[in-house]
């Protein structure tokens, strides 16, 4: 992540602390990232040099006004005064850690040979949030090559249950 997309992100998540409107303006935020998932060529369109900046800053101003709170209006525009709309995912995704963080949530990605049932998911989410002190939102994602159990990324840390890991550690012990 670039320092400038940190920048931004820091400067609209001081602003929302100001207005204390954190959860308002990431759900903004989404709206924004869903449009331009949905039409990849809209941020094209508001980095093109070709265009005047006038018509970006009044087409962005048309498309979103009337959904978004004003200031994350204006941050929108910003980016793209300065040209540094490039930097909107990046800076989407430290905003959110930023309210993350200020929320005490952790976020942790949980990978399972299979997908794991509500029982399963209710105590590792129980498990993990007693570990971590922080209440947690998971993410599971179903990878075969690792055999089974599970492998847990949270904070930083990876937790690795997978039988794949536990057969090149005996691997390991024999080799030796």
């Amino acid at each position: 992540m670039t320092d400038i997309g940190k920048e931004y992100a820091e400067a609209l998540f001081m602003l929302a602390c100001e207005r204390k409107a954190k959860s308002e303006y990431a759900r903004a935020l989404d709206i924004l990232t869903t449009a331009f998932e949905e039409s990849p060529e809209y941020l094209d369109f508001l980095s093109s040099p070709g265009i005047s900046l006038g018509d970006r800053l009044s087409a962005v101003e048309t498309a979103f006004a009337e959904k978004i709170p004003e200031d994350v209006l204006s941050y929108l525009c910003l980016l793209c005064e300065k040209g540094r709309i490039s930097c909107f995912n990046e800076s989407c995704e430290h905003f959110k850690a930023l309210l993350d963080a200020s929320e005490r949530v952790s976020n942790a990605v949980v990978t399972s040979v299979i997908e794991l049932n509500d029982t399963e998911k209710k105590a590792l989410r129980e498990k993990l949030e007693k570990m971590c002190s922080v209440s947690v939102k998971i993410e599971y994602r179903i990878d075969p090559s690792i055999l089974g159990g599970v492998v847990v990324e949270i904070d930083g840390k990876i937790i690795d249950g997978s039988l794949r890991s536990r057969l090149n550690s005996v691997k390991d012990v024999i080799r030796t």
